[in-house]
């Protein structure tokens, strides 16, 4: 009888990044712009386009308050995810809850910031929910304020998205932010958005 071999490994499943929802992650790299209307402080000031420049997600929320939770919400104003700045923390802790909410058995992640001080340029530690002794980050982001630009990693050092300031025209002349994204295949990105959007929070502090 003919011996059989096994079949060509998969490593797609092995590279998955998966947090928010299976939806969310695409067989290939996704490009969106994220766009801060700088002088809107409610709802509407950020607005995440596809290519297409579709409204893909949104942030309900008041920005610049400690105590008010943001919501990312798909084009359809579902409710994804609920951050919000953990109070008294060190290491300036925000909390990524599932849905719209802060209840604790709903928390999908924390974000900190590696030193309590940091000029010039940011790096910040994300945590899983299922990561409860913290020892090694599962994700981290770094980049150049200044600059505004940043690359998010994997544990293992992989980069999964990349973020740049995106100058034109229009949004100097209306107030805006431009920020263009570029998320890697099978990475969940709306995880991503809502990294970057709380990362623009701890650098606005």
């Amino acid at each position: 009888m003919a011996e059989t071999s096994d079949p060509p490994m998969d490593n797609t499943d092995a590279n998955r990044v998966e947090v928010i929802g299976p939806q969310f992650c695409a067989p290939y790299a996704i490009d969106q712009s994220i766009i801060k209307k700088i002088m809107i402080l409610k709802d509407g000031a950020f607005q995440v386009l596809d290519v297409n420049e579709n409204v893909v997600f949104s942030v309900k929320g008041m920005i610049f308050s400690l105590r008010e939770p943001r919501v990312l919400v798909d084009g359809d104003g579902t409710p994804l995810v609920t951050f919000q700045q953990k109070l008294l923390s060190a290491h300036n802790r925000w909390q990524a809850f599932r849905g719209e909410g802060t209840d604790p058995k709903q928390l999908l992640f924390s974000v900190k910031k590696s030193a309590l001080l940091q000029f010039m340029k940011t790096k910040l530690y994300v945590f899983l929910a299922t990561n409860t002794k913290e020892d090694v980050c599962d994700f981290k982001i770094e980049g150049s304020w200044m600059e505004k630009s940043c690359v998010i990693y994997a544990s293992n050092s992989t980069e999964i998205a990349k973020m740049h300031k995106k100058l034109t025209a229009s949004s100097m002349l209306v107030g805006k932010d431009n920020f263009g994204v570029t998320v890697s295949a099978n990475v969940d990105f709306a995880f991503i958005v809502a990294l970057i959007l709380i990362l623009d929070e701890i650098n606005e502090e």
